[in-house]
């Protein structure tokens, strides 16, 4: 499999090395806007053993260059969040399998390019949302399709990662991340649906249908901004779309799932992500880094029990194959199972293990919770990506 790699910064570098340890697969170019980024990038493959692949640096379009390369099959794209769905459609129309960094797109119309191009291109698309391959969340899946929890009625989940820092350059201008942080919209949503809707059977059998939003003040930016930066810094002329937004979204079934997006509020993160499962026959909590659960058939008293006695018989099979190989990639090995599963589902020819239909679903919370905090909180909602598929 000949990889090319588009966006060669922390992330997608750091993903590029997760490749390097996947055996068949060789990166055979690199792209970047920043010519020494590509060129370390570039440096990382040689020192693994690999010929040096072709760098791609320049302006904002160089990555065309890439795209028509014979030597490349699928491209990896570790962009800023608003170039993956553009990037992605260009990707496919030249003929290349596509693995997304995420969100796989920030508004309804891409996500529904991304839907049209994969459906006409026929190429492997899959949105990278390592959260899904977390060992305890595919183990909870598990745990799920074997009936344990009954019928699923309810879930929460939530992204809750403090990173001001990371919104402005030493000048107080705004970075990508910034530029994104004026929008009052859950505009990285995918970390914490991700999960529950793939334990929610989303697009097979059920589908995320309407939302409402709300978002608090930005109290906590204006706070940061004002200690961090002079009266004279452009970052104390910006405005900023709220500290905390909250949504309530309704399935096709009547369930209902509670998701949180806060990047800006001062608090200590054991876990960057949360999550809740509620059946009747059973319930899951996940937070600070600590997972509980209980099972009215199993558990031997009407209290919190540790996730850990059922690792032996419900353990996910990638896990059991690969844990040695995953454990020491980024996001504790979940990097490596992502990236594997892509390259697997390319080779084998077997659907994409986080389709077009889901990034497109799980990205349209973005667009969706704007327009709903905009409304006062009013619903909006979510177009069937699937066409009808579903229902299965």
């Amino acid at each position: 499999m000949r990889l090319g790699v588009i966006g060669t910064g922390n992330r997608g570098t750091s993903l590029l090395r997760v490749c390097l340890r996947i055996p068949g697969v060789a990166v055979t170019a690199v792209n970047d806007l920043d010519e020494a980024k590509a060129a370390r990038a570039a440096d990382y493959v040689q020192g693994a053993g690999q010929a040096k692949p072709a760098m791609i640096a320049g302006d904002a379009r160089a990555y065309h260059r890439l795209l028509e390369r014979k030597d490349v099959d699928a491209v990896l794209i570790g962009t800023p969040e608003p170039l993956h769905a553009p990037m992605a459609v260009d990707a496919m129309l030249a003929g290349k399998h596509v693995l997304s960094e995420v969100a796989a797109a920030t508004t309804i119309d891409d996500c529904w390019r991304l839907v049209r191009t994969v459906e006409q291109t026929r190429r492997v698309y899959m949105m990278a949302e390592n959260c899904c391959y977390y060992r305890t969340n595919l183990l909870v899946g598990n745990l799920v399709r074997a009936g344990l929890f009954g019928e699923l009625t309810y879930g929460e989940c939530g992204y809750v990662h403090e990173v001001r820092r990371l919104f402005f350059t030493p000048e107080g201008k705004l970075t990508w991340r910034g530029e994104l942080s004026t929008w009052r919209a859950n505009w990285y949503p995918t970390h914490a649906i991700g999960p529950v809707a793939q334990w929610m059977g989303i697009h097979r059998g059920d589908r995320l249908d309407s939302i409402v939003s709300m978002a608090t003040s930005s109290a906590s930016m204006d706070a940061y901004v004002a200690r961090q930066f002079p009266p004279d810094s452009p970052a104390r002329r910006q405005r900023f779309g709220g500290d905390s937004i909250t949504s309530l979204i309704r399935t096709a079934k009547g369930r209902v799932i509670e998701i949180r997006f806060d990047v800006s509020s001062p608090r200590p993160h054991p876990s960057t992500t949360y999550f809740t499962l509620q059946g009747t026959a059973g319930s899951y909590r996940d937070a600070e880094g600590e997972q509980r659960i209980w099972i009215e058939k199993r558990s031997s008293r009407y209290a919190w029990e540790p996730l850990t006695p059922y690792e032996a018989e419900f353990d996910h099979e990638l896990w059991r194959r690969y844990a040695a190989e995953a454990g020491t990639a980024g996001h504790g090995g979940s990097d490596y199972l992502t990236m594997r599963d892509f390259f697997d589902a390319v080779r084998s020819g077997r659907p994409s293990p986080v389709d077009v239909y889901d990034a497109a679903a799980w990205s349209a919370i973005i667009p969706l919770s704007e327009a709903s905090v905009k409304a006062g909180g009013a619903p909006q909602t979510f177009p069937d990506f699937t066409s009808g598929k579903w229902s299965g």
